[in-house]
């Protein structure tokens, strides 16, 4: 138990030296983020841990040192300019390498899916996580309380019950506190959704001023970000778990949305080209976990055209 609360430090320090090193990148940083950066980095193993961070974040030496190929590369500059020039693009490159294998998430997350996945995980007070594809979270279990952060995609949650140890999930500015055992959190590019197929649970979005709600079995809950507002409506649990069997279930859903959920599942990038294609209407049962097959339904239902060079895909 011991181990494993010392995992959980470590992991939070992750997330939190993440967290500033993107902060600390903004040149119109707030002078008492600042402080509060400084007061953060007095810790020594906060300091250790950021440090780290930086490192993967892209220093020109560890990159040079820890690569053959650039190690052994011998130049003379005819001027100064070059070697800083060189080094500069090498960072460069060094921090957008960074961010396309994922690294800010791999900081920050205890667990991830891959395109071609849907771990099935077991955490340590008996509860179950299934997440789809290309999802990321966060775990912070103590004595008094059980939180997961959602940090992108979707999970379902089938939770033990310990009374005196609330389990909450925090998708961005909604949290999902379970008052009983299986409920879905879909983390979107635009909203947030909760899906309840066991008793209820009691949702709060839009920061700690909104008032909380309860969601019930049987019921799905939908923040939009943009308006604020959330919308509760009946649901079939059996369709709306439908991702679970690599497919999507949608009646007149947008095809942003649709898109989105097949990109779960592709290694690359899909892009909606021309106005108003994002808000066509798409219906039927889709096997989102077949990018061909899936994106053959979208092109046939809709007329579209599609593009392909390399992992991207264009759809217009």
């Amino acid at each position: 138990m011991r181990g494993n609360r010392a995992n959980q430090v470590q992991r939070k320090r992750n997330r939190e030296a993440t967290d500033w090193l993107l902060r600390n990148r903004d040149p119109a940083q707030p002078v008492e983020e600042k402080a509060h950066f400084a007061d953060w980095l007095n810790d020594p193993e906060n300091c250790r841990t950021y440090r780290i961070a930086e490192a993967l974040m892209g220093d020109a030496r560890s990159a040079i040192q820890s690569d053959p190929a650039l190690r052994n590369i011998r130049t003379e500059p005819r001027s100064r300019a070059k070697p800083v020039l060189s080094a500069m693009l090498l960072l460069a490159c060094a921090a957008a390498s960074f961010l396309a294998l994922d690294g800010p998430m791999r900081l920050r997350a205890d667990a991830m899916s891959n395109a071609d996945e849907m771990p099935v995980l077991a955490l340590e007070d008996g509860s179950i996580v299934q997440m789809n594809a290309s999802s990321a979270i966060a775990v912070d279990f103590d004595e008094k309380r059980r939180t997961i952060r959602l940090l992108r995609g979707q999970a379902f949650f089938q939770v033990a019950s310990a009374p005196s140890r609330p389990f909450t999930v925090e998708a961005g500015d909604t949290r999902v506190t379970a008052l009983g055992t299986a409920f879905d959190v879909r983390y979107g590019a635009l909203d947030t959704g909760v899906t309840v197929t066991e008793h209820t649970v009691l949702l709060e979005s839009g920061g700690a001023s909104s008032p909380s709600m309860r969601v019930s079995e049987g019921e799905q809950a939908t923040y939009d970000r943009a308006s604020g507002k959330t919308q509760i409506q009946s649901v079939d649990g059996v369709v709306a778990l439908a991702w679970q069997r690599g497919q999507l279930a949608v009646e007149n859903a947008p095809l942003s949305y649709v898109i989105e959920e097949i990109g779960r599942h592709f290694s690359g990038r899909i892009i909606l080209a021309g106005r108003g294609l994002a808000n066509r209407r798409v219906s039927g049962t889709i096997t989102v976990s077949d990018t061909t097959a899936a994106l053959s339904f979208v092109r046939q239902a809709l007329g579209v055209k599609m593009t392909r060079v390399g992992p991207l895909i264009v759809i217009r």
